[in-house]
């Protein structure tokens, strides 16, 4: 899949309609985490793995009662491909959204956007607030106290396991790699978005 969509387009959308650092930095999460799932699982078309987890909550700081069924309109303010337009949808699919992810992309985003954000929240509680030296095993037993990080559906996770046909230990190692292998890049571009 391919887009003509440039990374400063998305971030415009991004920023028009998301002011909170919390959901940039998110954004920012998410779209390094799809890039290196797209290098790892041998997908060439890694920009556009990006940008749709650049884009995948566009809609939900201003219009969070229609996260999701807001999104293609906006996405239609650049001209968004339907390819891209179906991956941001069906990451809400069964909670905000009847999209259903079909492709190995999509699985993959519903998969790992609830992920990032429990694996976020465990690095911010560590003494090095990083997660690049967080063990599997630490992750586990914050996946298994559900009053942490309370909003991070473990539901959503698991379902996103399934759908991929992966034990969750694999998907949760992975994202756990992807964050620490994308961690400084993260940080650098959040930074670099957040004063342009």
């Amino acid at each position: 899949m391919e887009t003509n969509i440039t990374r400063a387009q998305a971030v415009g959308l991004l920023k028009k309609y998301n002011k909170e650092p919390f959901h940039i930095h998110h954004a920012c999460t998410v779209e390094a985490v799809m890039r290196w799932f797209a290098e790892e699982l041998g997908h060439g078309d890694v920009e556009f793995w990006g940008l749709c987890g650049l884009l995948h909550d566009v809609d939900f700081e201003t219009y969070p009662e229609d996260h999701c069924r807001k999104a293609p309109e906006l996405l239609a303010e650049i001209q968004a491909e339907d390819a891209l337009v179906h991956a941001v949808c069906s990451h809400g699919y069964g909670i905000c959204s009847d999209v259903e992810p079909v492709h190995e992309m999509e699985k993959v985003l519903f998969a790992c956007d609830e992920l990032t954000g429990l694996v976020g929240a465990a690095a911010r509680m560590r003494p090095s607030k990083s997660c690049t030296d967080m063990e599997l095993s630490s992750l586990k037993k914050k996946f298994k106290d559900k009053r942490f990080a309370a909003g991070c559906s473990r539901d959503v996770i698991r379902a996103g396991a399934e759908q991929l046909g992966w034990e969750l230990d694999r998907l949760m190692q992975m994202t756990l790699d992807a964050m620490k292998a994308s961690e400084a890049q993260i940080e650098a571009q959040f930074q670099k978005d957040t004063e342009a």
